[in-house]
């Protein structure tokens, strides 16, 4: 028996509609926020004073980390928008800008050109960029998860989050591909724009794809309830905190992994351990592959036995397995760099099946948007922005090559215990009570109440109650 506030199921033919639409709109936008990783080396010569190459790279990287900056307020903004107009309109605008600040990076002139103006004209488009990337991951995943059948929501999610790591996968083919076939001269030219340029194309392509989707059912239905909170971060700071807690603890794991697979591994390959360049993306592509297929298939196990067991293996995974793919990667030869990320990427990928879904568990429709973009934007920028600088820097003071491996198993290690604890969601419903009304003008703090509705008197506290089965 469902909730009778609950609408119909999505027709199959347009869940597909909008699985496809958010897959594709991620690795656009994805695709636009990495491409500045895999040119990291060149945007260092040509943005930089070229005087010192350790310094040169950690200005890009720190360019690279004050995007995430702009993240944040992005969630805020996007998902303040998102749970009071609906996550439809809100995903296309994100996906334009994203297009308009990486076509502009492919436009700017260089420092030599213009002097210090190019860094800081770059640090404009960084910020455009984060902007937009902090209302994207939580949005589209949002839309999925309230058109997808309850049973299956860690694998439809699971699905479109893997396709973040596709981007990377193509950028850093597209840049290979560039690499090899212009010469040096040219490459430095004009031929590192080309990636940029593309990414603000097919932003074009985004635009159409989510103007061709329906508005979420459980927006639809919240809104037909009129219980569309007027302040949703109020709301959330006010009733969730809890819930961002586990949403920040889960988040610092997922950005720290992606961003070290995505923004950092090849050029720790190429510039740390001292792999060829080409080798270098070509491990990495592997290796993001691997987390590509892992993530809907972890997502899926998360649906028959649940978030919380998954989420405790794939954490505990990242926890023991970080230093030997590091010791493996580090071992100066492509076999050894393919092997050493293909593991990481395994025990990332087993951690990233479930977590999207998590993420938007844990609130109600009428503060979703917002409460997982806070949560998980605000870890991003601690924890993911900041990975590449901050395993540039670490390798350089310590002089080890396992130092940023350290850094992440302690990481996971510390996830791991807070997995522990985080309430099991995969059998509640995206419309609680809260959502329509039925338990009054508001529902107890952190609440997650079940699929069907009970008379009596509600418990006093669901989570603490779930969270310690």
């Amino acid at each position: 028996m469902s909730n009778p506030s609950t609408p119909s199921l999505t027709p199959r033919s347009a869940r597909r509609r909008v699985v496809t639409s958010a897959a594709i709109g991620q690795f656009v936008e994805w695709y636009d926020f990495v491409v500045y990783a895999y040119a990291a080396s060149i945007v260092a010569t040509l943005f930089f004073p070229a005087e010192d190459r350790v310094a040169s790279l950690l200005s890009t990287f720190a360019v690279y980390a004050v995007g995430f900056l702009m993240r944040p307020l992005g969630g805020l903004l996007f998902g303040h928008l998102g749970d009071k107009l609906g996550r439809r309109g809100v995903l296309a605008v994100i996906i334009l800008l994203m297009g308009v600040s990486t076509a502009g990076i492919g436009l700017l002139p260089t420092y030599q050109q213009i002097g210090i103006a190019a860094p800081v004209l770059l640090l404009v488009c960084r910020l455009l960029q984060g902007l937009s990337a902090g209302g994207e991951a939580m949005g589209s995943n949002a839309l999925v998860a309230e058109h997808a059948p309850q049973g299956k929501r860690g694998m439809y999610v699971g699905f479109t989050y893997s396709f973040a790591n596709l981007p990377a996968v193509f950028a850093a083919l597209f840049v290979l591909l560039l690499t090899n076939t212009l010469s040096s001269a040219s490459y430095e030219s004009w031929g590192w724009r080309v990636p940029f340029l593309v990414g603000g194309l097919l932003s074009l392509v985004g635009l159409y794809i989510r103007s061709r989707v329906s508005e979420s059912p459980a927006f639809r239905a919240t809104q037909a309830a009129e219980r569309v909170t007027k302040a949703p971060i109020v709301t959330v700071l006010r009733d969730h905190r809890r819930s961002l807690g586990f949403s920040f603890a889960m988040a610092a794991l997922s950005g720290l992994g992606f961003y070290t697979l995505t923004g950092y591994f090849s050029t720790y390959l190429s510039e740390s351990v001292g792999l060829d360049s080409n080798e270098a993306l070509i491990s990495n592509c592997v290796a993001l592959t691997v987390a590509f297929v892992t993530m809907p298939l972890a997502g899926q196990w998360s649906d028959r036995i649940g978030r919380r067991p998954v989420l405790v293996v794939g954490a505990a995974a990242s926890a023991v397995l970080s230093l030997p793919a590091y010791l493996l990667a580090s071992a100066g030869s492509l076999a050894t760099a393919v092997a050493g990320q293909s593991l990481l990427a395994l025990a990332l990928g087993v951690f990233f099946g479930p977590v999207g879904i998590v993420f938007l568990e844990l609130f109600p429709t009428r503060t979703r948007y917002s409460g997982s973009s806070i949560g998980y934007n605000s870890a991003y920028v601690v924890f993911g922005g900041t990975a590449p600088l901050f395993g540039t820097w670490i390798v350089d003071v310590s002089g080890s090559l396992l130092a940023p491996a350290v850094y992440m198993a302690v990481l996971s290690a510390c996830v791991f215990v807070v997995a522990l604890r985080i309430p099991e969601s995969h059998r509640d419903s995206l419309i609680r009570n809260e959502d329509t009304g039925g338990a009054g003008d508001e529902a107890p703090a952190d609440a997650h109440p079940s699929t069907e509705p009970t008379p009596s008197k509600p418990s006093a506290d669901p989570v603490r109650k779930e969270a310690t089965r």
